[in-house]
């Protein structure tokens, strides 16, 4: 992808303001989002205190469950739309928000150095022509012995992705070493969502094109509107289903900690 087509698939401002309510209704928001509380393990961690950095937070609907869910869970959420930010900021008044580019070097204040005991980056680094200085830029963020989530998609790219600005879909092969290369332990890592994601995921690349032209409607109709809501409903009892753990599945997740000492090396599992 040529570097303004690059921009213009990348106006996030533009995509969160056309894209929210759509967005809501995606199962496999849901779905990502199980298998995210799954890895995080937080009920475990409930005694300590958890700091934890949400990437790509986008509009905070993910922030927003957690502190429902975990009241003194502290929140730091950072994404490149200024207006989801914002937004992310009225939902959570609890969280901290901040517009950050991760291919840039950090701007926080100097207190999120070494901050977050958990972080959360979930289908971010498919939209990065550099993944690696990303994941190296979250790092930084990360304490000693932090918990690192990462979610991204694998299998085909479709229309409907390129139109979000995919660069790439990943296998776990080569999520594994992007993640030991930015000097991150890897404690597990699997496929996921085999059938039943697969099976969602290529009605999106049959649907492709009309797909795009449904949710670029200002006013969606009462038809597509029931259609979304539909296919949401089935899905989410389908994923239900799913293998958690297989070669096939097309959601890649991972769980990965920053090395306690530097100079330790890096170990997968």
């Amino acid at each position: 992808m040529n570097a303004k087509a690059a921009s213009a698939h990348d106006d996030w401002n533009r995509h969160w303001r056309s894209y929210a309510d759509s967005n809501a209704l995606n199962p496999a928001q849901a779905y990502r989002r199980r298998l995210i509380l799954l890895a995080l393990d937080l009920a475990r961690a409930a005694s300590a205190r958890v700091r934890l950095l949400d990437v790509g937070c986008g509009q905070g609907e993910f922030s927003a469950e957690l502190a429902e869910r975990y009241p003194n869970l502290q929140l730091l959420g950072v994404d490149l739309s200024a207006v989801s930010v914002s937004i992310a900021q009225g939902r959570v008044p609890s969280g901290a928000f901040y517009r950050q580019d991760l291919l840039q070097r950090n701007a926080l204040p100097e207190q999120y150095q070494g901050w977050a005991t958990h972080a959360v980056c979930s289908e971010v680094l498919e939209h990065l022509d550099d993944p690696s200085t990303a994941l190296r830029n979250i790092r930084s963020y990360l304490a000693p012995g932090a918990r690192l989530v990462v979610t991204v998609p694998a299998g085909p790219i479709s229309a409907f992705d390129e139109h979000l600005g995919h660069r790439r879909h990943f296998t776990p092969v080569r999520l594994r070493q992007l993640l030991l290369d930015a000097g991150l332990e890897v404690e597990s890592l699997n496929g996921a969502g085999f059938p039943f994601f697969n099976l969602y995921r290529l009605m999106v690349i049959a649907r492709g094109e009309k797909l795009i032209a449904d949710l670029k409607k200002r006013k969606q109709s009462r038809l597509v509107k029931a259609r979304l809501t539909l296919m949401d409903r089935i899905a989410r009892v389908l994923f239900r289903l799913n293998f958690s753990d297989s070669r096939f599945g097309w959601q890649v997740a991972a769980v990965a900690r920053k090395i306690r000492k530097e100079g330790s090396g890096s170990s997968s599992s």
